[in-house]
């Protein structure tokens, strides 16, 4: 395992973030693992090297930040731990009507939730924590100053944010800068070979300002796995559940570039996954992209995809069959 510059925290990252989504309750969440399931992949996560775990609040309704903490919490020097604010903990979809002040990014909702979070995570402080999505209600001056409270009060150490359009994030950085706040050091932003719109103007804008880059969904919700056919419909826990999987992907130029990354997988005598993790390898802006795994030889076969060299003519044909889209991913 190679670690690198998160941004500009001074903190070293594995190449790899193992996200938290896939743990928790699966009375909540039908296609989590509870704790023990977990625990198996989370140890072998550590003993292969990893050291970056990404959760949230509002997986499983705290369930995934309560696993994390419980099993990481012997680790906890050892290890960076990354959660989220923003979402009602109640869920996407648990509790239609939450009660009020119960998400957005107001100060009083900042300091429940972190407080609730660290609580549930059995540690001090966050090491990164980060806005889920942006609140259009505040001003962005508003939402860093409760945001820098917490590095105040030792809760937080740095900030990041997640999926917003890049003239927000150049905003949110300018105002940092002219109020003498600390600001997003890191970027969590939706990005695979399915989905480039990042591209444009969020990448560029992150190298220029040595943002960290740490994609979230770079398997695309496990399509890129190649376990999905045109032919027919592939039923399982994640796609009978999540409703994003199928309102996201499922395109006919998503299984073009599915069956490519098949196509190269076959040469290298690889997985249709490994090659689609190699491929975010090969860029080097980012930083780590966050891996969601329900199985222990999945964490095996992303740190393998680590020794995978993909050729510039493998970028090519694995890059040429993608067609501008519409934003996804920011609400």
């Amino acid at each position: 395992m190679e670690y690198k510059l998160l941004g500009k925290t001074g903190l070293r990252v594995s190449q790899i973030c193992l996200g938290m989504m896939s743990f928790g309750d699966p009375n909540i969440s039908k296609w989590t693992l509870g704790i023990e399931e977990a625990k198996p992949i989370i140890l072998k996560a550590i003993d292969l090297g990893i050291n970056f775990f990404d959760t949230a609040n509002v997986y499983s309704a705290g369930k995934s930040e309560e696993i994390t903490g419980k099993i990481l919490k012997d680790y906890r020097d050892e290890i960076v731990i990354a959660s989220k604010v923003f979402f009602p903990i109640s869920g996407f979809s648990l509790d239609p009507e939450p009660k009020p002040n119960t998400s957005g990014l107001s100060r009083y909702h900042i300091q429940h939730a972190v407080r609730d979070s660290l609580n549930r995570l059995q540690t001090d402080h966050i090491d990164l924590y980060q806005i889920h999505r942006l609140d259009p209600s505040l001003p962005i001056e508003e939402i860093l100053r409760s945001l820098n409270h917490l590095i105040q009060q030792g809760k937080v150490l740095h900030l990041g944010a997640s999926s917003m359009f890049a003239w927000q994030f150049t905003k949110s950085l300018w105002m940092a800068e002219k109020f003498n706040l600390e600001p997003f050091r890191t970027m969590q932003n939706h990005y695979n070979l399915l989905y480039r719109e990042e591209e444009r103007e969020m990448i560029p804008l992150c190298q220029d300002q040595e943002i960290g880059l740490i994609p979230w969904s770079p398997l695309a919700r496990g399509f890129l796995t190649g376990k999905y056919q045109r032919e027919r419909e592939e039923i399982s826990n994640r796609s009978k559940y999540d409703r994003y999987l199928k309102l996201r992907y499922f395109k006919k130029e998503d299984f073009d570039i599915v069956d490519r990354v098949v196509e190269i997988a076959e040469e290298k005598d690889a997985k249709p996954a490994q090659i689609a993790l190699a491929w975010h390898f090969s860029k080097d802006y980012i930083t780590a992209p966050i891996l969601g795994v329900t199985k222990i030889n999945h964490v095996e076969e992303a740190v393998e995809a680590l020794q995978i060299k993909l050729t510039d003519d493998d970028i090519v044909r694995l890059e040429e069959l993608y067609k501008p889209q519409p934003i996804s991913g920011h609400s």
